[in-house]
């Protein structure tokens, strides 16, 4: 698995912090982390988390990876910002039990932290916490197992009710948008580098890398 991290200007100076946190557990998986900023308040590449969703988005529907990690100061923005794009279902994680019961229940594909509001001491335990429960298991298995039958049943009506509400080209989507926007959210000091490396090939990527700074 392929993760990606994105943070918004407001907790960008956390990206060293939660990028460490992440990638502790997740190589312990056996996973790949790519760290697509923001690196530091100060980065020329300042992206609002609306600006967050446009790139797990992308980073998403192109295949460049499987999993987003972000957030914002209430993690409230970022996951609003994520779910009102299609190929994407992030939920809001405050803790390893919300970060347990999303994987196994709902079996998203991304997570919205919530970076600031009760980040105190032991924040970064507090991550590396989370990070283990999201990945420990196969996700989708249900919780509790006894009822991981209807679960799944109601997830798939779940991805049934989005394929119609949600049903566009991520292109065409892309294309409606103010294009400032877009290309501010593709403007990272990598973000050529690396999804140019992991996208998949297709008319998302060839659009994507025509308009990224």
């Amino acid at each position: 698995m392929r993760i990606g991290l994105i943070n918004e200007n407001s907790q960008a100076a956390k990206n060293a912090m939660i990028c460490g946190a992440l990638t502790k557990v997740a190589e312990g998986y056996g996973y790949e982390v790519v760290n697509y900023g923001m690196y530091t308040a100060e980065d020329e590449a300042q992206l609002t988390y609306v600006q967050n969703g446009i790139l797990a988005a992308v980073l998403l529907n192109s295949g460049a990876v499987d999993y987003v990690v972000t957030g914002c100061g209430t993690g409230e923005g970022a996951m609003l910002a994520l779910n009102s794009f299609p190929g994407v279902i992030c939920g809001h994680v405050e803790d390893a039990l919300d970060a347990y019961t999303f994987a196994q229940i709902n079996d998203g594909n991304a997570i919205a932290i919530p970076f600031a509001k009760g980040f105190g001491w032991g924040g970064d335990l507090n991550l590396e916490y989370i990070f283990e429960k999201l990945f420990v298991e196969e996700s989708g298995q249900g919780y509790p197992r006894e009822r991981a039958v209807p679960e799944k049943r109601n997830k798939k009506i779940l991805d049934q009710v989005r394929e119609v509400t949600l049903h566009q080209d991520l292109v065409e989507v892309l294309k409606k948008l103010d294009q400032d926007l877009v290309k501010g959210a593709l403007s990272g000091a990598h973000f050529r580098e690396y999804f140019s490396r992991d996208a998949r090939e297709g008319a998302l990527k060839d659009y994507v890398l025509s308009i990224a700074e």
